[in-house]
């Protein structure tokens, strides 16, 4: 009598519930109104309801609804949705009608039925991906005359059961130790694909800072030093993600910006190091600004407003601002610039399947790959005397001022030749980053307020990249409290790079989620011994000289790929929420197109100034003769900066119109952050993978308080 009961309960809901009475099978004759009903209870979108977020429409093609049975949750919450597995009962071929979809879904709790992820009682499952997989393997693909379905998701495979094996197969799990030999193997190999991003930023702001190849060198040894200091700290106190911290390119549109400030501009004596210390800093009080943003707890209450519609243009805005700089200097030596945009593109996209003693090279190491190939080839060139000039010296610019045609090739010779710098043969072979390197650091109050915001961009970039990066370790989304912890400290290793002077602040590449799903390796300790390899190779000066030689223009061509791959990632955050909704389009087509649109408006006034600017610096060079005008120059300067960059002008009209234009959880794709005691109750959950190590824990239990 008592199951009875509990049967005709569930029956009021439309569900039989008896674990041993087959699925009920739906009725053919179902009324719309009551599948809107139904779908309205528990959150689920359909994305063929017309306008996803509407109550209904009379235009509504009601789809078949999933075959489930249920169950009751051991917290009294509800109803959750279980698979039909292959071993337990199976519907009767002849009730059943032929070719009809039948769903499953992994029955663990994490992962439950919806659109674009399960609706748990909060509108996501716990990672924010769709979990919807078909059980039957017959009706993996389905035909509706002329139209072929696949009801897997790309990159999701199914497996016996019917479960969900994730978005991909790790080689090195999380915790897992492959040997001291594939650690060294595994750990050069991350920081290779990552190369582009480590350290390539120096070539583009040292030349411009009126530094020498030597600077140069010192820079990037620099970078290297302290992103293996800042990597191997995120790995113990940060979220403990596999994640690997450096300069990023969030930080290089505001390096620039004040690089080119009017002020500067006419230095002889000294610019470089004026610069640097200036830099140093605004970096050191953002990195301040956020510390307090994570520690304080204040990034927790931020969280519920930063949501993927939010975070997808920003991130992509990052790579987009530099459109002016990529091609137009790497369009000085088109004879080496456009072969390596192609064979980084041939073997990141078409060789990408192609194994090589079970290992996918080519994928892997795109970058380092096509660099060293056009490299050796601009080498032959340079040798071979294409970049020879009669009369002139390729030293530059000692003798290329004497004669016009000198001085109409410097700059071909400048870009393009091999052998224009003289890193290696200056650079010390042993040299060890010092705090304070540049001299005392400068503070201005016109490039702090730049650098705060800047900061803010940087933490919603990294909130982003936490997110995706969990999905591809197979782990849950990291909690409030250990978002704000990353970024807290994201922000004391930034102040770390403040003091060293590396010239931008430390913060987590967006691009470890591309090296992750290449390489197939999420090891804690395979991160941590390749930043213990960065750390070594920092300590030789020929190795910062060698990265320092190569040719400007190979420099840019390079970093045209690295700011696509930038945007590409950044616009795959929309994964985590309903793409196709209207809602959705129109704020991120207004944030990307106002956030390009409006810094041109501001970065239309020309600099004044009696030197000529090269054309791809002119859209930093707006800061200081842009049309603000208040009469108080620091704040003019501020304002005019930050209007000028995308990154900020995106993020502003992203934030401002996600958080005030209607839309439900589920199709804004709000990062749902599992609360302690949802934690504590799920015996299966992992995220003690967050939890700081025992040994180190006690000495922060008075962070607990925060909430980090």
């Amino acid at each position: 009598m008592e199951t009875k009961s509990n049967s005709e309960s569930l029956n009021k809901r439309g569900v039989t519930v008896d674990p041993k009475v087959a699925p009920f099978v739906p009725k053919t004759d179902h009324n719309p109104r009551d599948l809107r009903s139904w779908a309205k209870r528990t959150g689920f979108v359909s994305d063929y309801s017309g306008e996803a977020g509407t109550s209904g429409s009379e235009k509504f093609e009601p789809i078949d609804p999933v075959i489930v049975r249920t169950r009751h949750n051991n917290n009294n919450k509800g109803i959750e949705i279980q698979p039909v597995s292959h071993g337990g009962t199976v519907l009767d071929e002849n009730v059943r009608k032929e070719n009809e979809p039948v769903f499953a879904l992994n029955p663990d709790g994490e992962r439950k039925v919806g659109y674009r992820g399960n609706v748990n009682g909060n509108g996501s499952n716990g990672h924010g991906v769709s979990a919807v997989t078909p059980v039957p393997e017959e009706n993996k693909n389905l035909v509706e005359g002329e139209v072929k379905v696949n009801l897997y998701e790309e990159g999701v495979e199914p497996v016996d059961g019917g479960g969900w094996k994730g978005p991909s197969e790790l080689k090195c799990g999380l915790k897992e130790n492959p040997g001291f030999v594939s650690l060294i193997y595994y750990g050069l190999q991350h920081y290779l694909s990552l190369a582009g991003s480590l350290v390539l930023i120096p070539l583009v702001m040292v030349p411009v800072m009126g530094g020498t190849d030597k600077d140069t060198a010192t820079v990037i040894s620099t970078m290297l030093f302290l992103s293996g200091i800042a990597t191997i700290l995120h790995s113990y106190f940060g979220t403990r993600l596999p994640l690997v911290q450096g300069s990023s390119f969030v930080y290089l549109a505001p390096a620039l910006v004040i690089i080119n400030a009017q002020e500067y501009r006419n230095l002889t004596e000294h610019k470089f190091r004026h610069i640097m210390r200036e830099l140093q800093g605004a970096i050191i009080v953002g990195s301040i600004f956020q510390c307090i943003l994570g520690f304080s707890g204040l990034m927790s209450i931020l969280l519920r407003s930063i949501n993927p519609v939010v975070v997808a243009p920003t991130v992509a805005a990052v790579g987009l601002a530099f459109f002016s700089y990529g091609f137009p200097l790497a369009g000085a030596c088109l004879e080496i610039t456009v072969p390596q945009i192609a064979l980084v593109l041939f073997f990141t996209l078409y060789l990408r399947g192609i194994s090589i003693f079970g290992r996918h090279l080519f994928r892997i190491y795109a970058v380092p790959l096509s660099v060293t190939i056009v490299w050796i080839f601009a080498s032959f060139l340079t040798a071979g005397g294409v970049y020879n000039y009669k009369g002139c010296d390729p030293d530059i610019p000692s003798s290329n001022v004497l004669t016009d045609a000198c001085r109409k090739h410097a700059y071909t010779m400048k870009h393009c030749r091999t052998d224009v710098s003289d890193a290696l043969s200056t650079a010390a072979w042993v040299r060890i980053p010092y705090p304070l390197q540049w001299g005392i650091p400068i503070f201005h109050f016109r490039t702090s307020i730049i650098m705060v915001i800047v900061s803010l961009v940087a933490s919603v970039d990294s909130v982003g990249t936490y997110g995706t990066a969990s999905l591809q370790v197979n782990l849950r989304p990291p909690t409030r409290g250990v978002v704000s912890r990353g970024i807290a400290l994201e922000g004391f290793c930034s102040i770390l790079a403040g003091l060293w002077g590396s010239g931008t602040g430390s913060t987590t590449l967006t691009e470890n989620v591309y090296t992750i799903n290449a390489t197939k390796v999420a090891s804690r300790k395979v991160v941590e011994l390749g930043a213990v390899f960065l750390i070594l190779f920092s300590l030789i000066g020929k190795v910062g000289a060698l990265l320092a030689s190569i040719p400007q223009a190979l420099a840019a061509a390079v970093l045209c790929f690295m700011w696509a791959l930038t945007v590409a990632l950044g616009l795959s955050t929309l994964q985590h929420g309903q793409s196709t909704s209207f809602r959705n389009m129109t704020i991120v087509g207004a944030a990307l197109f106002l956030g390009m649109s409006v810094p041109a408006y501001f970065q239309q006034y020309q600099p004044e100034s009696s030197l000529i600017l090269p054309s791809y610096l002119l859209p930093y060079a707006a800061a200081s003769s842009g049309p603000f005008h208040s009469g108080i120059k620091q704040l003019d300067f501020a304002i005019n900066a930050l209007m000028s960059m995308n990154m900020v002008v995106t993020l502003l009209v992203a934030f401002l119109l996600d958080n005030t234009v209607p839309g439900s959880r589920q199709e804004r794709g709000v990062y749902i952050w599992s609360r302690p005691e949802d934690i504590a109750a799920d015996e299966a959950s992992p995220q003690s993978e967050y939890s700081l190590p025992k040994k180190f824990a006690w000495c922060c239990c008075w962070l607990k308080c925060l909430g980090v």
